[in-house]
């Protein structure tokens, strides 16, 4: 994909260019069709609730970009899952049926 910046005159030419094209396939028909479309000044303003995505950064221990990208796919579950320690597993060796009994020093 490829994002550029036209004025109102090369966009006219763009424009004047594809639809000139004998042949226009489902490809060129899409172009124009972006091209009728993509106004970034025809855009709102974007607002995102700062305050709520710094803190659900901050307690997700992530980025606010990830959390935005979070909210951008609609996901209900945090954009890191929370991390789960494991249970630390003694290093003392048990003795089992068998196993002689450790001497103790004196």
């Amino acid at each position: 994909m490829w994002v550029v910046r036209l004025s109102d005159k090369q966009l006219e030419v763009v424009r004047a260019v594809l639809r000139s094209e004998e042949h226009r396939g489902p490809a060129l028909e899409g172009a124009l069709e972006a091209l009728d479309l993509a106004r970034w000044d025809d855009l709102p303003e974007a607002q995102l609730p700062w305050a709520e995505v710094q803190a659900a950064a901050s307690r997700q221990g992530v980025s606010e970009a990830d959390v935005i990208w979070d909210r951008c796919g609609r996901h209900d579950e945090p954009a890191v899952p929370p991390i789960r320690l494991k249970a630390r597993k003694s290093k003392r060796k048990s003795v089992g049926k068998g196993a002689a009994p450790r001497k103790r020093a004196a």
